[in-house]
């Protein structure tokens, strides 16, 4: 099995978290050969954790990163890209995106990297995120095809095909490489048998959970989602927190975007494929609800 990979992790002021995750990666079963941590101009105690640990162990590097002098979606792709330059040369046959707040069993990288052996054509792999709201771990509502942006693992090929990261400052970073990549023959698949701790509430930011819903739709309208099968997937996910209420605002959020006509920054190749993707799927679960029920076919096994 090869075990070569490497890991980047953009870090902005992480320091309530920073050392349960090098803990977790550390603790692994077959370790990274690099993992550099990039620290984007955090002012808190993120580097001095990161240092320390960096002196302890040869495999870590930290690399102090201050482009940006904000936290958003674009920073991020900017420091995984900075950090992808220093590794840019190893022998590496897999490389992952690390959110600097996560945990996971020790075994994790040795599944993820048996995942790979087992499928030719697996381009991006992960587990399962459960983010923690109001107190309790709660598994995410995520499609089949998709893989949470804090734990992104690329087979080494797939990642160079797509070429790295694009900055958008509103989001949508981790979906994009997901539309590259199924749009270049790679699967992309969510272990759900892999658990993986997220220690806060995912893409909160800086606001709460409401306007991050009403942001989610705008994000989506950019990113070029199919009116029918964003209709459709803000229907489902009704059972996602706040309920009901949640779904109506990324619905808000999409149709503001669409009347402002936000620019999209995807080629129209690329969007067409995305809106021709959904509808395939969308017409799967409409075949399939047909025979077996509708109801008990989303929350079973929906594509969204």
């Amino acid at each position: 099995m090869e075990k070569k990979y490497v890991l980047i992790t953009p870090a902005r002021n992480e320091e309530a978290h920073i050392e349960k995750t090098i803990q977790a990666v550390v603790a692994q079963t077959i370790r990274p050969e690099k993992w550099v941590i990039v620290s984007n101009g955090s002012t808190d105690r993120t580097d001095e954790i990161v240092a320390r640990y960096a002196a302890q162990y040869e495999f870590i590097r930290h690399l102090s990163f201050s482009q940006d002098s904000q936290r958003h979606f674009g920073a991020k792709a900017n420091a995984i890209n900075a950090g992808y330059e220093i590794l840019r040369n190893e022998e590496l046959a897999f490389v992952g995106n690390l959110d600097a707040d996560v945990t996971f069993a020790p075994q994790y990288y040795e599944t993820m990297l048996a995942r790979f052996q087992e499928n030719p054509r697996l381009g991006i792999a992960g587990g399962i995120i459960l983010e923690l709201i109001d107190g309790r771990f709660s598994r995410q509502n995520i499609s089949r095809n998709s893989v949470a942006g804090a734990i992104q693992l690329f087979r080494r090929r797939c990642y160079e095909e797509i070429g790295g990261y694009t900055p958008l400052p509103g989001g949508g970073i981790d979906a994009v490489m997901e539309i590259l990549a199924r749009k270049n023959g790679w699967q992309v698949q969510t272990f759900s048998e892999v658990e993986v701790l997220h220690h806060r509430r995912v893409a909160i930011g800086k606001g709460n959970v409401l306007t991050t819903r009403f942001r989610q739709g705008a994000r989506d309208y950019r990113l070029g989602y199919h009116p029918l099968f964003y209709a459709a997937m803000c229907s489902y996910r009704v059972i996602d927190s706040p309920y009901i209420v949640g779904s109506i605002l990324r619905m808000c959020g999409y149709y503001w975007a669409s009347i402002r006509r936000e620019q999209r920054p995807l080629s129209p190749d690329v969007v067409n494929y995305l809106r021709w993707e959904q509808m395939q799927r969308l017409k799967s679960l409409f075949s399939f609800g047909n025979q077996a029920g509708v109801s008990k076919t989303v929350r079973a096994a929906s594509p969204f």
